[in-house]
C-alpha cells in the first residue's frame, strides 16, 4: 500500500452504494469513517468482516464514525449480500476500479498459481478533516472490526 501514508488527504471518491444512493468522501467531513474494503460479496471471510462491523455499528456511531464497505462487485450484488445477512453498514461498488486503485487495494492476487487482479482486504480509518489516520493493510478478520472502533474511539 505504497500510494497511502498516514496524515495524508484521503483520496475523494464518489460511488454507487446498495439501495441506489451514491456516496462520496466530501459526504463525511466533520465525521470519522472506517473504510473497510473486501474481495467479494457474499464469500465467508468477508461476509464475517461485513458482519463483524454490522454488529458495533451502534457503538461506531457512538464514536462519531461512519462505516462504508467497499468492493468491486456490481451494486445489485451488494444489495442481495446486504439483504441475505441482514447487515447495517453501508456498501459501496467501484465496479471501474478507480477508487480501489487511488487507495491502493486493487492488487495483483495469486491463488492456486493463476495470477488475477482483485481487491486486497485493507481498513483506512479516516478522521474528520478527511485525513488518513491509520491503515491495516493485512487485515485478520477476527476482532478486527472491534480493534478499528477502539482506534475510532481514541481518534
Amino acid at each position: 500500500m505504497a500510494a497511502l501514508t498516514v496524515g495524508i488527504p484521503a483520496p475523494e471518491f464518489e460511488l454507487p452504494t446498495d439501495g441506489g444512493g451514491t456516496i462520496s468522501l466530501s459526504s463525511f467531513r466533520g465525521r470519522k469513517l472506517a473504510l473497510f474494503f473486501f474481495p467479494k460479496a457474499d464469500t465467508s471471510g468477508c461476509t464475517v468482516e461485513a458482519k463483524d462491523f454490522s454488529a458495533l455499528k451502534e457503538a461506531f456511531a457512538n464514536a462519531g464514525t461512519e462505516i462504508l464497505g467497499v468492493s468491486a462487485d456490481p451494486v445489485a450484488r451488494q444489495d442481495k449480500f446486504k439483504s441475505k445477512h441482514g447487515l447495517s453498514v453501508a456498501l459501496a461498488s467501484d465496479e471501474t476500479k478507480a477508487m480501489l486503485e487511488a487507495f491502493g487495494v486493487w492488487v495483483e492476487k495469486s491463488m492456486y498459481g493463476r495470477r488475477y487482479l482483485g481487491v486486497d482486504r485493507v481498513t483506512v480509518l479516516i478522521d474528520r478533516d478527511g485525513r488518513i489516520a491509520r491503515i491495516w493493510p493485512k487485515v485478520k478478520i477476527e476482532g478486527h472490526a472491534a480493534e478499528v472502533l477502539e482506534h475510532a474511539k481514541a481518534l
